[in-house]
């Protein structure tokens, strides 16, 4: 008999509500759930696919051993025990740092993911940290770091109520959003546009979005920092720059007018592709709307300006007064957000507390770069000692960072390596330990990320919609227990993790004075805790401190575990509200408009105005149907649409002799790759386009519909060098490429 049950969405950022339909234990379908108080009923191929996805038969099910250089099923007690001995001794003998953490996307949509990544890094005492963010949106965090003073202040677009949204780098009716979490993305932007908003995108590709927009512009891949601060300068040339009751939250504005004296629209133009007049307007219809949000993604993070670009889109929300106001560009406000103190000056952002061992890369947000982890595994040195073991939590960096094939040797040189993966993919297949997650539908679901990005405050929790099978171990289980192996305290049960973490969390608050809880025992605290496991203790703990919490009685409406497992469906907290000053942590208690960092890179923006590219240069591509490379061993997410081809314009095909559906081959500072061509003038001439996550064709895997239609790796195009320098993010996007087409260069060389 079959019966229903709700999960929240972990396939994207948009986070969106699902009845799923389950036969015994089997998950036989999904749809929208229309009473989830965010995204009422949306729904989009993947969540579709919610069963599909957890049924793969090629995901693992028990731990694998290496034994005899080959992996083999193991029980978790062996598996822990290989964990403990291969991790602990590399410590004692090298020291932390010689052992790297390497966190993959999936991390942010799991909730541990969330809760146990942060202990293990603190227990190891590592700096060897490499996430997928140098891959993607650190450029955001880092410029937020630096004006705000918290690197996790992203202000997002009030996507429902502003008149006029400018949208640069962005396909969120491919990727339904990211940094911006909004459930139905694409009824969002039409009901802008039906309420009589402006939605403008600058994109070198005409995607979905663009096509949606009222003015697509096609800048040059790569100059939206100069864009950016051409608009930004004819704000102040043209007397539109009025900040309006930001002011008194500013400083540096006058310092920047003259930062930005050189980024006229006409000494921009030429660099960008787009004429001064266009650019004159973008900022005049910016400073008109009576309200209005920019918005940069992925396509302005992985450029060489990054940071600037990062930090231009809030420059000029800043400049339109459109910062902190409802129609502009707010600070959510999480069920699960620490105690909000009182406004005034804080720490501030630092940048380079560290660097790297080998090409001397300063970390940004406590991580290096991922793009050197090849180098700091297979480079001595006279400093430090190499990255001798490796600990990968749902990471595939042979596919994600630049040059996978050297990185794919190095990782065959350590000597031990752990993946937490529930794929044997092109990255865990080199790992001595794999240790399996249940699929999603077998474990619990808090967004303790992407509700700090949400355009809309609630709150949603679910429990597991299918019980664990008899073999599985649950996620939070799993990583609670690779904490105790990898700090020597392998064998302990492994609730101790999550009370040695409230704990702590509880023994500081209760010294905080602007905490609900100051100065009560911590211990009674802790025992009133509601949950039937560590992880939802540490929820029901995180919520009671949080900015609506019951404070543990001292509100007694507030939030509770309790209450919010009452409303299945989730709370609704409100839409999004002003909260400038308190969110500010800057030495000045500021928005510092021009910190140190940015004015120094800003020669190097300069330098930009004269530089064109003699050839083709690349850009990436997102799918409706995937997520990076999760997903491509779901046949339900693959085919269609959703293939791996060169988007070329036809005036370069012609000039090439380059034909729809021949191979051609690229190449790139890092290799070459060869991958049929689809010409089409979705792309703008100069500009070709292939997809990121493919490359499935490496032995030793366990893909098999993957493996059946691998594509390429776009990444093996990139050597690694090429850095946002203040963040240390790899510019995958606007790198030269030759392309040409295979019979062609055959003939050549024969």
């Amino acid at each position: 008999m079959s019966r229903t049950a709700l999960r929240i969405c972990p396939l994207c950022e948009a986070t969106c509500g699902l009845t799923l339909t389950i036969e015994g234990t089997e998950v036989t379908g999904a749809r929208g759930d229309r009473d989830d108080v965010f995204s009422k009923g949306f729904i989009c191929p993947k969540g579709a696919a919610f069963g599909a996805v957890g049924a793969d038969p090629d995901r693992l099910r028990t731990p694998l051993v290496r034994r005899d250089g080959v992996l083999r099923e193991a029980t978790w007690e062996e598996a822990f025990d290989a964990v403990a001995a291969g991790l602990r001794p590399v410590v004692e003998r090298d020291g932390p740092n010689a052992v790297g953490v390497v966190l993959g996307n999936p991390n942010v949509h799991t909730m541990a993911g969330a809760l146990y990544p942060p202990v293990l890094i603190a227990g190891l005492r590592t700096r060897s940290l490499f996430t997928a963010s140098t891959v993607d949106q650190m450029p955001k965090h880092v410029s937020s770091g630096l004006l705000y003073g918290d690197a996790n202040a992203i202000p997002v677009p009030d996507l429902d109520r502003t008149d006029h949204l400018l949208l640069i780098g962005a396909n969120p009716l491919e990727s339904n959003g990211s940094l911006c979490t909004a459930p139905d993305f694409p009824g969002r932007l039409k009901a802008l546009k039906a309420r009589g908003g402006t939605l403008t995108v600058v994109d070198p590709r005409r995607t979905r979005t663009a096509r949606l927009a009222d003015r697509h512009i096609a800048v040059r891949p790569g100059t939206d920092a100069l864009l950016l601060a051409a608009i930004a300068h004819t704000l102040f040339e043209e007397g539109l720059a009025d900040p309006g009751e930001l002011t008194p939250h500013l400083q540096g504005l006058d310092e920047l007018r003259g930062a930005l004296r050189d980024f006229t629209p006409e000494a921009v133009a030429e660099a960008c592709d787009v004429d001064a007049g266009t650019i004159r307007t973008l900022a005049r219809e910016l400073a008109a709307a009576p309200t209005a949000a920019v918005y940069g993604r992925i396509g302005s993070c992985t450029v060489p300006h990054g940071t600037l670009a990062s930090w231009l889109v809030d420059v000029c929300t800043v400049l339109t007064g459109n910062l902190d106001r409802p129609g502009g560009a707010l600070f959510p406000q999480a069920a699960t957000d620490r105690t909000p103190r009182p406004a005034g000056p804080g720490h501030g952002f630092a940048l380079g507390r560290w660097r790297s061992r080998v090409g001397g890369h300063p970390e940004a947000k406590g991580e290096l770069p991922l793009s050197a982890l090849a180098e700091e595994i297979d480079t001595a040195t006279d400093e430090g000692t190499p990255v001798r073991a490796l600990i990968a939590v749902a990471a595939n960096p042979v596919l994600s960072a630049p040059d996978g094939d050297r990185l794919d040797k190095a990782l065959d040189s350590l000597e031990f390596m752990v993946s937490v993966d529930p794929y044997l993919n092109e990255t865990s297949r080199h790992a001595h330990v794999v240790l399996p997650p249940p699929p999603p539908s077998q474990s619990p679901h808090h967004d303790f990320a992407f509700n700090t990005l949400a355009v809309r405050n609630q709150v949603r929790y679910t429990r597991p919609a299918v019980p664990l099978e008899p073999g599985r171990m649950a996620e939070t289980e799993i990583m609670a227990r690779l904490v105790l192996a990898a700090t020597g305290l392998h064998g302990t049960d492994p609730s101790a993790v999550d009370d040695m973490i409230i704990g702590q969390t509880l023994g500081k608050a209760v010294t905080e004075p602007h905490s609900p809880v100051h100065g009560r025992d911590p211990q009674e605290l802790a025992a009133r805790l509601t949950g039937v496991s560590g992880p939802e203790r540490r929820l029901d703990m995180m919520l009671r401190l949080g900015p609506y919490g019951d404070g543990f009685g001292a509100r007694p409406d507030g939030l509770t575990l309790d209450r919010l497992l009452a409303h299945p469906h989730g709370i609704d907290l409100g839409p999004l509200a002003s909260r400038l000053p308190q969110p500010l942590k800057t030495v000045s208690g500021k928005v510092e408009l021009l910190p140190g960092p940015i004015a120094g890179d800003l020669p190097r923006l300069r330098a930009a105005l004269r530089e064109r590219p003699d050839g083709l240069v690349l850009v990436g591509r997102r799918h409706l149907r995937s997520n990076n490379s999760w997903m491509h061993n779901v046949p339900a997410l693959t085919g269609g649409s959703n293939r791996c081809t060169l988007h070329i314009h036809p005036d370069d095909a012609g000039r090439l002799g380059v034909h729809d559906g021949a191979p051609v081959r690229l190449k790139g500072a890092g290799g070459e790759v060869t991958a049929p061509a689809e010409v089409t003038d979705a792309v703008r001439p100069g500009v070709v386009s292939l997809p990121h996550g493919w490359g499935h064709d490496r032995p030793g895997t366990r893909l098999g519909h993957a493996s059946a239609d691998p594509g390429v790796n776009v990444n093996q195009l990139l050597d690694g060098r090429a850095l946002d320098p203040l963040s240390g993010n790899a510019v995958l996007n606007g790198v030269p490429v030759e392309v040409s087409p295979v019979a062609e260069t055959i003939s050549t060389l024969t």
